[in-house]
C-alpha cells in the first residue's frame, strides 16, 4: 500500500507526510485568503504550493479515518488511501465551482475509502463463493456459488446497502420541514407513503408546495448520486 501511495505521490515528500501523521500534529488550516493564494500558485505551476495545500488538509485524513477505522492494524492503510483520496482532491479541484476546498476533499477522502472496503468485500466473497463446502449425493464438489438461488447477488446488496446510506445520509442532511415531506411522501420512518395530497392536509400546507419540494430533492438526489 505504501508503495502505492509513493508511486502516486511522484514528487512529493511522503516522508514529510508520514512524520505528520506519526506526530500526532498537524499543521493548522490555511485561511481562505491563504489557501485562495496557494490554490493561483499551482495552477500557475508551482509545485511547492500544492504541497503545502495537502499539508494544511491533512487533519481531514485522519478526521475521516477515525470515522471508518474500526481496526487499529487498518489504520495505516487507510490514512494511505485518504492520502490518495486528499491529493485527487487537491489535483482536481477547482476554486470557480462555488464549492469550498474542504467540503470536496473530505468528499473525495471518503469516497477512496469506501471504494476501498467496497473492494475488499468483493475480494472477500469472490474467494469465499469459490471455496468448496460440501459434496452432492454424487460427491461432487459444491460451492456457496453453486447453492445459492440465482436471485441472490450479495455484491449488488452491499452497493445497495451503500447507496441508501448515502441517500439516506443526505435525506436527513435537509431542511425539517423537506426531510419531514420527504419522509412522509416515501415512508421512510417505516410508515405507509403517503400522497402529496394527504401529506399537504397533514402538514397544513398546499399540494402544489410539497409538489415542488419533492420535485427539488429528487433532482438534488439525482444530481448528487449521478
Amino acid at each position: 500500500m505504501f508503495q502505492a501511495l509513493l508511486t502516486f505521490l511522484s514528487d512529493f515528500a511522503l516522508v514529510a507526510i508520514l512524520h505528520v501523521m506519526g506526530a500526532g500534529s498537524f499543521p493548522k488550516p490555511l485561511s481562505a485568503k491563504e489557501e485562495a493564494e496557494q490554490l493561483r500558485r499551482m495552477k500557475n505551476g508551482d509545485r511547492n504550493a500544492r504541497n503545502i495545500l495537502i499539508e494544511h488538509n491533512l487533519r481531514l485524513v485522519a478526521h475521516i479515518v477515525k470515522k471508518y477505522c474500526g481496526n487499529p492494524n487498518e489504520q495505516d492503510d487507510l490514512v494511505s488511501i485518504g492520502t490518495i483520496g486528499l491529493i485527487k482532491a487537491i489535483d482536481t479541484f477547482k476554486a470557480d465551482k462555488n464549492i469550498k476546498l474542504s467540503s470536496y476533499a473530505s468528499r473525495c477522502i471518503e469516497n477512496e475509502i469506501l471504494m476501498h472496503f467496497r473492494a475488499k468485500k468483493k475480494n472477500a466473497l469472490d474467494i469465499s463463493l469459490d471455496e468448496t463446502i460440501d459434496t452432492d449425493k454424487d460427491g461432487n464438489a459444491l460451492t456457496l456459488m453453486d447453492i445459492m438461488s440465482s436471485e441472490e447477488n450479495l455484491i449488488d446488496q452491499i452497493d445497495s446497502k451503500i447507496n441508501l446510506e448515502k441517500v439516506n445520509n443526505f435525506i436527513r442532511s435537509l431542511p425539517k420541514r423537506e426531510q419531514t415531506i420527504i419522509f412522509m411522501r416515501y415512508g421512510l420512518d417505516g410508515s405507509e407513503p403517503l400522497t402529496q395530497k394527504e401529506v399537504a392536509q397533514a402538514l397544513g400546507i398546499s399540494r402544489s408546495y410539497v409538489s415542488r419540494i419533492e420535485k427539488k430533492v429528487i433532482q438534488q438526489l439525482s444530481k448528487k448520486f449521478s
